[in-house]
């Protein structure tokens, strides 16, 4: 499908997720459906269910793009009116960079919804088992340690989707999303912490490492597993 008749489908799905009155697009959300379009198509492709829905207006603490699921599908949602965060996310980015780094952030989601479709969200590789023993006098504790585990590996395995796509479609941009990758996750608040993505990001500097026979998710699993054999942390 050519970017122009994607990005009239996405409208149309968007529209209809829409309050009448608050139907058409805003020019920064035709934008980012615009940069993420290539990723978009590619869902298609690969027959992965994505539905995309742009919020009339974002919920506090929302970030500008996000995956969830419901009912066996996966909602790839743009929270942007009245949010100061998809202003701020590529506010130090020249104009001319912008639309790659947000099929960088478009093509991380997807991985999200690839995981989900293969019924291993929140899943370890085969092979691989916890280890290591955690003991706490609050069980809720645990829970939130176990939570932040899963999800810091799940945003370790988007990022090296996001880091395969780019190799594999734009390489010359790789160094560009990379350098803006790692900045960004060198500046989690915690380490540790659900976003702290640092122990793959630093195994893919050389985009060269992912295999261009395979698909993006395939190509970041090796260096999803060795991030994981070392701990990630």
């Amino acid at each position: 499908m050519s970017k122009p008749l994607l990005f009239a489908a996405v409208c149309a799905v968007a529209s209809a997720v829409l309050p009448s009155q608050a139907a058409q697009l805003t020019a920064q959300e035709s934008r980012w459906l615009r940069a993420a379009a290539p990723v978009l198509a590619y869902s298609k492709s690969i027959d992965l269910p994505v539905d995309v829905i742009v919020q009339p207006q974002a919920p506090a603490g929302a970030v500008p793009l996000a995956m969830g699921f419901d009912k066996g599908r996966c909602k790839l949602v743009l929270s942007m009116r009245g949010n100061p965060e998809a202003e701020q996310v590529l506010a130090n980015v020249p104009a001319d960079e912008q639309a790659l780094l947000i099929e960088a952030m478009a093509a991380h989601e997807l991985a999200h919804c690839w995981r989900y479709a293969q019924g291993e969200w929140h899943l370890l590789p085969a092979g691989f088992v916890e280890t290591g023993h955690e003991t706490s006098h609050d069980p809720a504790l645990l829970a939130a340690a176990k939570a932040m585990r899963d999800t810091r590996r799940e945003e370790g395995f988007a990022d090296l989707v996001a880091l395969a796509w780019i190799q594999r479609t734009q390489p010359g941009g790789y160094a560009r999303v990379h350098g803006w990758l790692s900045g960004v996750r060198a500046t989690v608040a915690v380490p540790g912490s659900g976003h702290d993505t640092r122990a793959w990001v630093g195994l893919a500097a050389n985009g060269r490492q992912f295999d261009g026979r395979l698909s993006p998710f395939e190509a970041a699993d090796a260096l999803w597993r060795e991030g994981l054999l070392r701990g990630d942390r």
